[in-house]
């Protein structure tokens, strides 16, 4: 996502960090797929337990983060736009869960990838930001991806799991845009909030007879490692690059995460998928390479 913001000097010492930190990251981020294959609870609960897995984890950083817990920090999460923020991100996750139950993991991840360009969209329409003119380009042209994808997914089994992924990729993308309407928004205290609603939501649907010592392992590891660990080590890496560099080692999730899947599963997307995400992978790339290079000349200039 291109959005004109004022250029950072970054050391070395603390770039080779935030490399390290945002790859990892990365990592954890490219296991959804694993946990998702290897669960064999029903999706509600799945939905249930990841999430509130997810928000225990995630408490314990975010008394250390984003000046720690105070109440004015969590007060703050009740007014209109933390509500939007709790509600978005509660949609978010009980799609991402549903997405991974109901279609391929490159689907997904496939449709997901392209919330950056729908949030630069929507921060250019809805507040009049200055947004780079390759940005809107490239976000039509990973459109056109999605719109690949899903349209052979119709009538193919995984028609619903694609729109609940597509769900989850724009209400990620107002999660991204949120706080830059209202930057009093803390975004560790919100995250918790809705892993723990989206809890008390899905929980009543849940079954607990496939809850065995196996199934609870699984979503405490994909609750900490997937929600929690991977958006804290990503928030602690990112601070300490570029936002372009971290974009593009981000990325190497839309890669990572079908070929766990594809190697260790052997689930193989349907050629639709090869098509649009072909489409997205490439206009990702030219993008940030595009961003890389003007991210260099202004420190250059500077």
């Amino acid at each position: 996502m291109t959005i004109q913001i004022p250029a950072r000097t970054f050391s070395s010492s603390e770039y080779e960090k935030g490399i390290v930190l945002v790859a990892v990251a990365t990592l954890a981020w490219s296991c959804s797929g694993i946990y998702a294959r290897l669960l064999t609870t029903d999706i509600w609960t799945a939905i249930a337990w990841r999430s509130l897995f997810g928000g225990i984890f995630l408490l314990i950083p975010s008394f250390f983060l984003e000046g720690g817990f105070s109440r004015r920090q969590w007060s703050s999460i009740f007014h209109p736009a933390g509500l939007a923020m709790i509600a978005c991100q509660t949609i978010s996750q009980a799609c991402f869960i549903g997405a991974l139950y109901m279609t391929t993991v490159a689907n997904v991840t496939m449709i997901y990838a392209t919330a950056p360009f729908i949030a630069a969209f929507l921060s250019w329409t809805m507040l009049k930001e200055r947004v780079a003119k390759r940005t809107l380009i490239a976000g039509g042209v990973c459109l056109l991806g999605v719109v690949v994808i899903v349209a052979f997914s119709i009538g193919g089994g995984t028609g619903v799991g694609d729109l609940l992924a597509l769900g989850m990729t724009v209400t990620f993308a107002l999660i991204i845009v949120i706080p830059r309407i209202d930057r009093s928004v803390p975004i560790l205290p919100s995250s918790v909030v809705s892993g723990f609603l989206t809890f008390v939501l899905f929980v009543p649907f849940a079954s607990t007879a496939s809850l065995d010592a196996y199934n609870w392992l699984l979503l405490a590891a994909f609750g900490a490692t997937n929600f929690a660990l991977a958006f804290v080590l990503f928030l602690f890496g990112s601070r300490r690059m570029p936002a372009a560099d971290a974009a593009l080692i981000s990325s190497m999730e839309i890669v990572l995460t079908p070929f766990w899947v594809w190697l260790l599963f052997s689930e193989r997307p349907p050629m639709a998928t090869f098509m649009g995400g072909a489409i997205i992978l490439a206009t990702i790339v030219w993008h940030t390479a595009v961003d890389l290079r003007h991210g260099r000349r202004a420190r250059a200039q500077d």
